[in-house]
């Protein structure tokens, strides 16, 4: 199981998405045709198969939608569902619960997406050393969220923000005049508890960033030919990622060449959104 994200981060993002919903006169269409009075029970139900997550948002919704609403969780982050399968009950007054409905099942149908894109990448690689890992590819305001998803489903962590890492780019390299003078450069200011990654698009330039000093090597577009023949150059001294246009269907492949990790923006940027309804029972 993964550790939860920290209250604050989930009680202000489900803040947000309410602001978007409840405005004005509220929901109206709950306060014309549902009696305030009533109360009823309502289960939150998989559509698809792959794997949930999302359910810690998912809760916070109800909760500050009605203190006096009852949730059962009846799930963990990462499990794998199926169509029908119950993965949250809610009881209480039916308007606070209609009044959390859309948010809740959007953070759920979001991560659940994710974390079931990453299984299927994660499950491609089996059998090799390779990590999948996610990028920065993420949406605005929900990275937590996202890569808390990408981890649900099995994925690696990569460097979060821009602070966590020395990430040298082809624009980084333009500027200073080729990747290894941007890999001198960054070694210069670094601490020594930062990291250089160095990113590629020529294996002629490995040599020289491996020289720099360059702790990770971001092999980016590179031909499976051209990956294999990266890895024995390196020979174990130093990470090799692969990285760009990374599908399902070459995955395996580039794992199989040996390099340590691949990053997939497609994790975050193009998973499908998971199918959940909430039902009353």
């Amino acid at each position: 199981m993964i550790p939860p994200l920290p209250h604050d981060i989930v009680r202000d993002a489900v803040q947000r998405a309410f602001a978007e919903d409840i405005t004005g006169a509220g929901d109206v269409t709950s306060l014309a045709v549902i009696p305030a009075d009533r109360k009823a029970r309502f289960e939150i139900r998989a559509r698809s198969n792959g794997l949930v997550c999302g359910l810690q948002p998912a809760m916070e919704a109800f909760i500050q939608a009605g203190a006096d609403l009852s949730l059962d969780v009846l799930a963990n982050d990462g499990d794998p569902v199926e169509p029908g399968e119950t993965v949250m009950s809610v009881d209480g007054p039916v308007r606070a619960i209609m009044l959390a409905e859309r948010t809740a099942l959007n953070f759920l149908g979001r991560m659940s997406g994710i974390a079931t894109l990453t299984r299927r990448y994660v499950d491609a690689v089996v059998g090799t050393k390779a990590k999948i890992v996610h990028t920065r590819k993420t949406t605005p305001g929900l990275r937590a969220f996202e890569i808390q998803a990408v981890r649900a489903g099995g994925g690696s962590p990569h460097r979060y923000n821009l602070s966590d890492a020395i990430l040298i780019k082809d624009n980084h390299a333009a500027i200073a005049g080729s990747p290894a003078a941007a890999v001198r450069a960054a070694r210069e200011q670094a601490g020594h508890m930062l990291r250089i990654s160095c990113e590629i698009d020529r294996l002629e330039d490995l040599a020289g960033v491996m020289k720099a000093g360059a702790d990770v090597v971001l092999l980016d577009n590179f031909t499976l030919e051209d990956l294999r023949a990266a890895v024995v150059q390196a020979a174990g001294r130093l990470r090799l990622e692969a990285s760009g246009g990374v599908t399902l269907e070459t995955v395996g492949d580039i794992a199989g060449t040996g390099v340590d990790i691949i990053s997939v923006g497609a994790l975050t940027h193009s998973a499908t959104n998971f199918d959940f309804g909430l039902d009353a029972v």
